[in-house]
């Protein structure tokens, strides 16, 4: 393991930070009285589509995973097809997975499903990037021991911490403080972004400290 890639993963997870910050301040420019908590449903959107535009431009850019193959444009028109199939498939489940755990069924569905998006954006779509529509990959790299290079260990990392970060803001809904941010799906989306963020922060730092230790097998 170079220092050289660790510092190609910090440098990446700053820009991936960075498109968070843009998506927050950009659009106040653009748009009247807009703020994460009064305009939160656009602030989702918004933060999406930046989100996803700026992993697929680093991972076109970067090439963590290179192959030697050549693929030809129908394999990759197919694979984009995949792709996009696998992230509507994550949306939807984990818009069941909130119902069921007490999110209002018919009344806030439209919140219920963006948080849904938004914790896509942040675990689904790094995956798609990195690993592409393969479930065998994804199995892998989520199993003990299953990671082959430092991507997959910040893949890891930063999926890990985006679900603890949603789980963690939920936790102040039930509470009677009648805070703007209680409102759902609010702390859950904020909590979810934080966690995010903080696997991005703490992914290349703890690579770092532990690069002496970390072996990977080629697959």
């Amino acid at each position: 393991m170079k220092d050289t890639d660790i510092k190609r993963l910090l440098y990446t997870h700053l820009l991936c930070i960075f498109s968070i910050i843009l998506s927050v301040f950009i659009p106040s420019l653009f748009l009247e009285n807009f703020s994460i908590l009064e305009t939160h449903l656009t602030w989702l959107y918004i933060c999406s589509g930046f989100v996803t535009a700026v992993n697929l431009v680093l991972y076109l850019a970067v090439k963590p995973n290179t192959s030697s193959k050549r693929s030809s444009l129908t394999h990759k028109v197919t694979r984009f097809l995949k792709c996009c199939i696998y992230f509507l498939l994550s949306c939807f489940s984990f818009h069941v997975i909130f119902v069921l755990y007490g999110a209002p069924l018919i009344e806030l569905a439209l919140e219920t499903f963006l948080f849904a998006v938004i914790l896509s954006t942040f675990t689904t779509v790094p995956c798609l990037c990195l690993l592409g529509p393969n479930l065998k990959a994804w199995l892998r790299v989520f199993s003990r021991n299953g990671v082959t290079s430092i991507w997959e260990n910040s893949l890891q990392m930063t999926t890990i911490s985006s679900f603890v970060g949603a789980w963690l803001g939920a936790l102040p809904i039930p509470l009677d403080w009648e805070r703007p941010w209680q409102v759902w799906p609010i702390s859950c989306t904020l909590g979810a972004t934080f966690g995010y963020v903080a696997g991005l922060v703490i992914s290349p730092l703890w690579i770092y400290w532990n690069r002496k230790q970390l072996t990977y097998k080629n697959n």
